[in-house]
């Protein structure tokens, strides 16, 4: 029995979308059209690609090995269609995009919807979550970060900068006070964001140059794994928190929240788009990359107000 291309299309699939049924789902397919590519590719190869229980779908170790050597090679021949076809300017295919929940829905969105307009023959798979992935693991093409680059393997181009601001509501600020210094935050009720370290989110600026930047480790009430759920809990007065100004500007232009330790700068955050090192960058890659870096100029649009 012979393998066929689109029997190992379908195993990449399922390798990264992590199962059968989001991966009939993304390739629009019923999940027995699915189990029977994946069973035929096996038959073909002669070994078992994923470890099966009633619960779970895991690669076994020929199949982690498969797609490690497989997925460059689908790569370069899509990079290859992809170079020829970007002779007529039209871009085509499937570019899937990650980028954080709240920053993604606010202000990329309709960045993104202005560029699918454009080019009518791409496909877009757009993946919003506040946790950080693995690009190159999980088959995406380009991937938007807020503060600093963990993964120096990828290219990166930075898109803008947003300041951040240690803010409160009103009501708080009324009823607690406001700290005078850094210090003072120790004995404020705080609300912390769960996928950065205390210390980092806490940071600010030296106030002399060459100086160290001050950081304090605090005990938060509230934890949230989302700058939405972050700015809400702000605004219904439950404690002092650290936002990006995206999510700030327009709660402090309408006075549902106030800055609460003006005296001290936070770091700003840089916000990059990053994708996979490649000798020839896919067109549609570097067509979505420059149309976001267009759009953030000259300044972001939330600071345009």
């Amino acid at each position: 029995m012979k393998w066929r291309f689109d029997d190992v299309l379908t195993f990449l699939e399922v390798v990264e979308a992590g199962g059968v049924t989001a991966a009939a789902s993304r390739l629009n397919v019923s999940k027995s059209v699915i189990s029977k590519r994946i069973a035929d590719l096996e038959a073909a190869l002669g070994v078992d690609l994923f470890q099966r229980s009633s619960r779970h779908l895991r690669p076994s170790d020929n199949g982690t090995a498969f797609y490690e050597h497989i997925r460059p090679l689908v790569q370069a021949i899509n990079e290859a269609a992809e170079r020829i076809g970007s002779r007529t300017e039209a871009l085509q295919g499937r570019l899937r995009v990650t980028a954080p929940m709240t920053f993604g829905t606010m202000y990329l969105g309709p960045m993104i919807f202005d560029f699918a307009k454009a080019h009518p023959g791409l496909e877009l798979a757009l993946d919003y979550d506040d946790r950080m992935v693995e690009l190159v693991r999980n088959g995406y093409d380009v991937g938007i970060r807020i503060g600093i680059l963990k993964d120096s393997s990828l290219v990166a181009r930075k898109l803008c900068t947003v300041r951040r601001v240690v803010c409160c509501s009103p009501g708080y600020a009324r009823d607690k006070g406001l700290p005078e210094s850094i210090a003072a935050l120790s004995s404020h009720d705080c609300i912390d964001y769960a996928n950065v370290h205390t210390s980092q989110l806490w940071q600010f600026q030296a106030r002399r140059p060459g100086g160290k930047p001050a950081a304090v480790m605090l005990r938060s009430r509230i934890v949230a794994n989302n700058g939405e759920a972050m700015r809400d809990a702000a605004i219904a007065g439950l404690g002092l928190a650290v936002l990006p100004m995206f999510l700030a500007a327009a709660p402090l232009r309408e006075g549902r929240l106030v800055a609460a330790l003006p005296g001290e700068t936070p770091p700003p955050y840089a916000i990059h788009a990053v994708y996979p090192p490649t000798r020839h960058v896919p067109a549609k890659v570097r067509g979505f990359v420059d149309h976001l870096a267009k759009a953030f100029r000259p300044t972001p649009p939330w600071e345009r107000d």
